[in-house]
């Protein structure tokens, strides 16, 4: 209760931010001189809170590369950052998260410009009604929210730590997560369970892919420590944030309903902030593999936190992805 409380009155937490803060709020402390060196990624940033991270980090002057399924939607971004930053660098590559042949040219196409990176948001989400698939045969919510995610980091990582070595700058990667991986029992944290069109529950496929995005931080952040790399990542919780309701009945019953639920609902800009506090504020940094909701750092499920199912879901994955048998991708054991 008291949580819920503080929440709803946006009270401060130890990082001087709550639930209210926006976006903007958690970026005015960064130095437009430090900022300015900075390169990020940011997946899923044609829509949202994506689009709303993208817009603030090029307002602080870093430059961006957007990766989109949807190179005119990206366009149309770029077009509205560049009406407000005109000074933006933005840069527009084509990718398909759910296809590790996309994730891989995309990859390739990134290194060929020969830019540093410091920042990587994995922040693209799908959430699927009914049971669909990838072109590599996975499940569309596991490929695109978890799979997609991991091998785009994987094959950035070297440039990540190249990067932080050459220039003193901490990385920063940034797995975009969601309180429901909570839902997710250790008994039912199975994949192939998500593949019979009779069982299958979209909700539940979107909690298991948000419990791996966290597991991935964990695994991932110890195997950085061990490297001894100036590299960090950490997951977020964005929070429930508004997006089109709407009512369709006038009457004091939907109006009441209507005014609760918004107050519980975060405004994009709000939905953004975690992100961007985990991205670039000075406070997070040296801060490695942990969960943040409402720009500060809180607990993640039990399973969520368990180092050996971290470790055998990054195993799990990386013998998938050679199975498939890519060239080029380099994973540390």
């Amino acid at each position: 209760m008291k949580t819920t409380l503080k929440y709803l009155a946006g009270i401060a937490g130890p990082s001087g931010y709550g639930s209210k803060t926006t976006a903007e709020q958690v970026t005015q402390v960064c130095s437009v001189s430090f900022t300015s060196q900075l390169t990020a990624i940011i997946t899923g940033a044609t829509s949202g809170i994506g689009a709303e991270t993208a817009r603030v980090l090029a307002k602080r002057g870093v430059r961006l590369v957007i990766p989109a399924r949807d190179l005119k939607k990206a366009a149309i971004l770029k077009e509205a950052i560049k009406k407000q930053s005109p000074w933006a660098d933005i840069i527009l590559l084509e990718i398909d998260l759910s296809s590790f042949a996309s994730i891989q040219r995309f990859c390739a196409q990134f290194l060929s410009l020969g830019l540093p990176l410091h920042i990587l948001i994995n922040n693209a989400g799908k959430f699927s009604q009914k049971l669909e698939f990838s072109e590599d045969k996975f499940e569309l919510s596991f490929a695109t929210n978890y799979l997609g995610h991991f091998l785009l980091t994987e094959m950035l990582l070297d440039k990540m730590v190249e990067t932080a070595e050459q220039t003193g700058i901490e990385g920063r990667i940034v797995n975009v997560s969601s309180v429901v991986h909570n839902w997710v029992k250790r008994d039912q944290f199975c994949f192939s369970q998500m593949l019979d069109p009779k069982k299958y529950n979209g909700t539940r496929a979107y909690a298991q892919s948000k419990l791996a995005n966290i597991l991935h931080a964990k695994e991932l952040s110890r195997q950085l420590k061990a490297r001894n790399a100036n590299v960090a990542i950490n997951a977020v919780h964005p929070g429930i944030v508004k997006t089109g309701i709407t009512r369709d009945h006038k009457g004091f019953i939907t109006d009441s309903l209507y005014f609760m639920a918004s107050k519980l609902l975060k405004s994009t800009s709000q939905g953004a902030a975690s992100t961007c506090y985990v991205a670039l504020n000075p406070q997070t940094r040296g801060v490695n593999g942990k969960y943040f909701a409402d720009c500060n750092e809180c607990h993640c499920s039990a399973l969520a936190n368990d180092e050996i199912e971290a470790h055998k879901l990054w195993k799990h994955t990386r013998a998938l992805i050679h199975r498939r048998s890519f060239p080029g991708i380099t994973i540390f054991s």
